[in-house]
């Protein structure tokens, strides 16, 4: 159990994960999907970041004082995906709203309903 206890980090982002998946799948409101995919997002950024810190690590810089160097990479590559993420979450958001004006609802079952395309 301690062994567990010790990486409860991992676990929170296991839960965080399945959350989003279970929110994305199970609901048919489009706004929840989009709060569940950005859910779903978070626990991926806690992935990158997770192992990214080295304990007693510092900044790159070079000084004779400091031997152990944490990589700057996975802070930087999720900082650039928080921003893709900040641009898809009002891309999708846009669409929202277009297909609420489209069919007067954002319920997915009821606009499979009134599509007779579908």
């Amino acid at each position: 159990m301690g062994r567990f206890l010790d990486h409860y980090n991992y676990l929170i982002t296991i839960f965080l994960m399945m959350a989003g998946l279970y929110i994305v799948i199970a609901r048919g409101n489009m706004i929840k999907k989009l709060v569940g995919l950005g859910i779903f997002q978070t626990s991926v950024y806690l992935v990158y970041l997770e192992p990214a810190k080295i304990i007693g690590g510092t900044a790159p810089i070079l000084d004779p004082a400091f031997t152990v160097y944490s990589n700057p990479l996975p802070h930087v590559l999720i900082l650039t995906a928080i921003v893709v993420g900040v641009a898809t979450l009002a891309l999708g958001l846009a669409l929202v709203v277009r297909i609420n004006e489209a069919y007067g609802t954002i319920e997915e079952d009821e606009i499979v309903g009134k599509d007779p395309d579908a």
